[in-house]
C-alpha cells in the first residue's frame, strides 16, 4: 500500500450509550481509492462521522497524515484536507448549483485551486455546467449527488470521504457516478474513501475493501480478492 494518509486505530463510537463502531481499524493510503461496504447499519455512516468528529469517538485513535485529529474539532479536521460528502446530500435547494458549489471553498488552498477544481468539476459533471444557475432544490437526485460531490471537490481535499453516494439513484445514473469517481481517482490528486451498500461498484472503483458488520471489521484485503472470494460473493453480491 501507498503511504499510509488515514489510519483508524481501534475506534469505538456511537450515540449516547449506544455504541454503534467498535474496535474499527482501517488505512487509506495517499491518492488510494479504498471502499467500505456493508448492509444498511452496518455502521458505514457512523466510522465516516466520526472521522471528522460528528460523533465522538469513545476510545481508540485516529491518525491524518501523521497527526492524531481525534480531539480536534471538525472545522479544524476539515481545514487539514479531510472533507465528508455526507449521505442525503445536504444542500441548500434555494440556493443556485454555482453557490452550493462555492460553499466548499472556505481554505486559502481550496481558494488558491478554485478556478481549476470548477473547471475539474464541470469538464466531468458536464451537467452541471448546463444547470449552474438552477436551484439545487430542483434537480433530479443524480444531479443533486453530483453537486454534493463538487462541493467537496472544490474544497480542496486530501481526503474525500463519501457516504452511500448510489443510494436513490437509477442503475444509469449510479454507473456514470463511478465511472467519473474511477476518473477523479485516476487523477492520483486525492484519496477516496468510499462508503457503500452498492458492493460490486466500490470494489470495481477501489483498490481495497474493508466490509463491515454489525459495527466491526469482518473481511478486508484488495478489492479483486474480496469480488473474487466466496464467502463474499455469497454473503453481498447473491450468487
Amino acid at each position: 500500500m501507498s503511504m499510509s494518509l488515514l489510519k483508524t486505530d481501534a475506534i469505538t463510537a456511537g450515540y449516547g450509550g449506544l455504541l454503534v463502531v467498535r474496535n474499527v481499524s482501517f488505512e487509506v493510503g495517499v491518492a488510494e481509492v479504498v471502499a467500505l461496504i456493508g448492509a444498511n447499519g452496518a455502521g458505514k455512516t457512523t466510522a465516516l462521522k466520526s472521522i471528522v468528529q460528528l460523533i465522538s469517538v469513545q476510545s481508540g485513535q485516529i491518525w491524518f497524515q501523521d497527526e492524531r485529529i481525534d480531539t480536534l474539532p471538525t472545522h479544524a479536521i476539515g481545514r487539514r484536507g479531510l472533507i465528508l460528502v455526507p449521505e442525503g446530500r445536504k444542500l441548500f435547494g434555494s440556493m443556485t448549483v454555482i453557490e452550493n458549489l462555492e460553499f466548499g471553498v472556505y481554505t486559502q488552498k481550496a481558494k488558491s485551486k478554485k478556478a481549476v477544481n470548477l473547471e475539474f468539476v464541470f469538464q466531468h459533471f458536464p451537467r452541471l455546467k448546463e444547470r449552474k444557475k438552477q436551484r439545487a432544490g430542483s434537480l433530479s437526485g443524480g444531479e443533486q449527488e453530483m453537486v454534493a460531490i463538487g462541493r467537496g471537490i472544490l474544497a480542496a481535499p486530501k481526503l474525500l470521504l463519501l457516504d452511500e453516494p448510489s443510494l436513490g439513484l437509477a442503475p444509469l445514473i449510479v454507473k456514470d457516478l463511478f465511472n467519473t469517481l474511477e476518473q477523479i481517482a485516476a487523477m492520483g490528486e486525492m484519496a477516496i474513501l468510499l462508503s457503500e451498500q452498492n458492493v460490486p461498484k466500490a470494489l470495481s472503483v477501489s483498490r481495497r475493501g474493508y466490509i463491515m458488520e454489525l459495527g466491526q471489521i469482518v473481511h478486508s484485503g484488495e478489492s479483486t480478492s474480496l469480488l473474487n472470494d466466496a464467502e463474499v460473493r455469497k454473503a453481498y453480491l447473491g450468487y
